[in-house]
């Protein structure tokens, strides 16, 4: 009997697989941090024999090399992928046992990236599921745009073709089992649940309901932005990943965390937006621990630019090391851990930010302030509407742009108050007045503050690739 095993890396938004029999097991996309694929293998009692890619990842550094050297695995990676490492090359139809009775077959499904490929694991010659990476996804598929803007378009119909090959070849039943699309800015809209079969994506999934020129168009419509630091994965990963190093950063004391903010150096405090808005070290900026803290501080960090981590906990600070790792930030210049004030020299060091909700801004513009609002979520996102009279700058283009935001108080909002948090540290580190909106969007409506309907040529309802919640 064969077992399938789900690994989530929810910051990411992407999901890696551990499937065998009784004595041996293969990985499907792993993570970056193997100890925990090696740990979820040895609970059941399983060698890895096999670790398998679907494709050169755009969106973390992959753990499949690290894994395979340590655990004497073969190594399946696309017979295209280009790559400066010895690899089993695979292509399509290749076949490789993983334990008694059970076997995995190569389904090349190009569209994500040009070497894209799927794999089937079949039990005694009949297929039991399907690891379709960045292919067929839940409800969607993967996006075709992170290679080469000019293949972007053969890319699509590639998805479309992929994904019927996909249907054509396999029965109702098989479970999907994709990498992407829990949250992955890899996916080209967001998964509409949990889990998935052929037969289901057959009856909704867009590449299998809709003819190719109107999937392509409608694909290629709603794409949204991509992560800057995603240029930097592909590289990585075809080069061949080293082995992680998840011990405590040098630990960095007052005078060592003004130095380097007066050198330019990031230092970011991964508190509760809440902690960080009562207190915190002037010029740090505010990633929280718990949120998206690797896409974020990745998207916005000029690549390689040094990176201290302020955290309440030492449990914190290995919480998001771990995340960080995931996508090449391999090591922080230094860390402390405690509270504000153990972080400054003087109590001048220190700031607050005021915090406050929709109804707050409404008040505020009832009682005749004009403040500047300052709407931080991507195009996509604004493109279903936007709140009267603001200055739209998503965040991960706000380091680049802050001379664009008006003079005045600014109050900044997101969809959730993640992001806004981010902004307002941003702005905050820069002498600005901020008032950071803890709130839904949906709540601005209903606390009376108009909402701006989006242009004609940008109608309501386009999917981006990520959840607007944040």
């Amino acid at each position: 009997m064969f077992f399938v095993e789900t690994m989530e890396t929810a910051g990411l938004g992407n999901r890696s697989y551990l499937a065998g029999g009784r004595r041996s097991a293969l990985v499907v996309d792993p993570p970056r941090d193997i100890d925990r694929v090696i740990a979820a293998a040895a609970r059941r009692g399983v060698r890895i024999a096999l670790v398998v890619e679907t494709h050169l990842h755009n969106d973390y550094v992959t753990g499949g090399l690290e894994l395979a050297r340590l655990t004497g695995a073969r190594y399946l990676v696309p017979a295209a992928a280009l790559v400066s490492f010895d690899r089993v090359p695979v292509a399509d139809g290749d076949s490789a046992q993983v334990d008694d009775g059970l076997a995995l077959r190569a389904l090349a499904t190009p569209g994500h990236t040009p070497h894209h490929m799927s794999y089937v694991l079949e039990e005694g010659g009949r297929a039991v599921a399907a690891f379709t990476g960045g292919s067929l996804l839940i409800g969607s598929v993967g996006r075709p745009d992170l290679v080469e803007p000019r293949l972007t378009a053969e890319l699509a119909r590639a998805q479309h073709a992929s994904a019927h090959r996909l249907a054509d070849e396999l029965d109702d039943a098989v479970p999907v089992l994709p990498t992407h699309g829990f949250g992955s800015f890899c996916s080209s809209s967001q998964a509409d649940g949990n889990t998935t079969t052929i037969g289901d994506e057959r009856a909704r999934n867009d590449a299998l309901v809709k003819d190719v020129d109107t999937f392509v168009a409608e694909l290629l419509a709603g794409l949204d932005d991509i992560p800057a630091y995603y240029a930097h994965m592909g590289p990585a990963n075809a080069a061949g990943p080293g082995p992680v190093d998840l011990m405590p950063p040098a630990p960095a004391d007052p005078e060592q965390i003004a130095r380097r903010l007066a050198a330019g150096e990031w230092v970011v405090d991964l508190r509760s937006r809440v902690a960080f808005a009562e207190g915190h070290v002037a010029g740090s900026f505010n990633f929280e621990s718990e949120g998206q803290i690797a896409t974020y501080l990745a998207w916005l960090i000029p690549w390689g630019r040094p990176v201290t981590l302020l955290a309440s906990s030492a449990d914190e600070l290995a919480h998001a090391q771990r995340e960080l790792v995931r996508v090449g930030i391999d090591r922080p210049a230094a860390a402390a851990i405690g509270d504000p004030q153990s972080w400054v020299r003087d109590a001048d060091e220190l700031r607050s930010l005021r915090r406050s909700d929709f109804a707050g801004l409404a008040v505020a513009r009832e009682r005749g302030e004009e403040p500047v609002v300052l709407d931080v979520r991507r195009e996509a996102e604004r493109r279903a509407g936007s709140i009267a009279g603001s200055v739209h700058i998503p965040v991960h283009e706000l380091p680049q742009r802050l001379d664009e935001v008006p003079d005045g108080v600014v109050w900044v909002h997101c969809a959730g108050g993640m992001r806004a948090a981010i902004a307002g540290s941003l702005l905050d580190a820069v002498g600005r007045e901020v008032v950071a909106v803890d709130d839904g969007f949906g709540a601005a409506e209903a606390a009376g503050l108009t909402i701006a309907a989006p242009p004609p040529d940008r109608p309501a309802g386009t999917t981006g690739t990520a959840p607007a919640t944040a």
